[in-house]
């Protein structure tokens, strides 16, 4: 595997409310570190919707020697809004590239689903109950995938104007076939995640997408925190009570196990590797808004897709003065970088 990378969450933003509340560069950049030189990283998808922390995030990420897959990740933005917001970044992206550092950049990630004017529902939460009727999201999805197909037509000329380095997008399945790849440089998806009700075609659907032109890049695999985490797959947010964007309690009944998420993030490296998958991000470094607590209700780290479990008060003991403590998922993915 060429690309043996992990997902940097610096701030997802809805409803004005932010999954990393608190940016401190310097732990930002001791956090790098760790995933350079602990996790034996060789690139770093940074992730977020505030454009200067994007920025300094890659910039840190440069200087620990890390490849930059620079990753706008917005949502409540309008169409004219995401475009205005993902050519900033881009600019900002190849300042970066030409004072010498690696960079991608990644033209947004699963902008039908996070972002307004794509589908008719105008809010997040209307947006994904589509996916709890079947046939209601397959009448809807023909007018977005032509919705996407122009808007990346129109863009990515733009793009290419001000980044002069490879160029690829975040996808989701609704949005793969209406994307024209020839636009970019690779092929990339978020779907690396393997669920129980897509377990059997898993593998054969791996193997179309190695059989495409372009190069495949896995942006997002990974398994939450609990019993049965590997048959949730992406689906670890609706284990959460929200309100108003924020995190409350855990729904349901459920048993933490670090063991699982580990023994699921090795399945799917070797599966990776044997596949001779070019590129793969695992999701993700850590949830700050996901913390750990004693009381399974509230171990919102069982939802969690982070390799750390993060502390509301005080720190961790193997790295001190970080405000979290690596899972065995950590360890598990830092054996499997290192020895492949």
């Amino acid at each position: 595997m060429r690309i043996k990378g992990i997902t940097y969450d610096t701030g997802f933003i809805n409803l004005g409310v932010s999954t990393k509340e608190k940016f401190e560069p310097a732990m930002v950049r001791q956090e790098m570190q760790i995933i350079k030189n602990e996790l034996h990283c060789n690139a770093v998808r940074i992730t977020g919707g505030d454009a200067d922390r994007l920025e300094m995030t890659a910039r840190l990420a440069a200087a620990a020697g890390l490849e930059v897959w620079y990753s706008p990740f917005s949502c409540g933005l309008t169409i004219d809004e995401l475009a205005s917001f993902l050519l900033d970044c881009a600019e900002r992206a190849e300042r970066l590239r030409r004072e010498g550092a690696a960079v991608v950049f990644l033209a947004g990630s699963e902008i039908s689903l996070f972002n307004a004017g794509f589908f008719a529902a105008a809010t997040l939460d209307e947006r994904l109950d589509l996916f709890k009727d079947a046939v209601k999201l397959r009448n809807e999805i023909p007018p977005v995938q032509n919705r996407v197909r122009t808007f990346f037509g129109e863009l990515v000329p733009l793009i290419r104007e001000r980044f002069g380095g490879l160029v690829s997008y975040a996808s989701i399945p609704l949005e793969f076939s209406a994307i024209d790849w020839s636009l970019f440089d690779f092929v990339a998806t978020d779907a690396g995640y393997r669920s129980a009700d897509i377990a059997a075609a898993y593998l054969p659907g791996l193997r179309r997408l190695m059989q495409m032109e372009k190069p495949l890049a896995i942006t997002e695999f990974g398994c939450v925190t609990l019993r049965g985490g590997a048959d949730i797959g992406a689906h670890g947010g609706a284990l959460i009570d929200w309100a108003n964007a924020r995190p409350r309690k855990i729904k349901g009944n459920h048993v933490r196990s670090e063991e699982e998420q580990a023994a699921h993030i090795k399945e799917l490296f070797d599966i990776f590797v044997a596949e001779k998958v070019d590129v793969a991000f695992l999701c993700t470094f850590a949830q700050y808004n996901l913390p750990h607590r004693p009381n399974p209700e509230y171990d919102l780290d069982m939802a969690s897709y982070g390799i750390v479990k993060v502390y509301e008060v005080g720190s961790g003991q193997t790295y001190p003065g970080m405000p979290w403590e690596p899972k065995a998922a950590f360890h598990t993915l830092a054996t499997c970088y290192e020895n492949k």
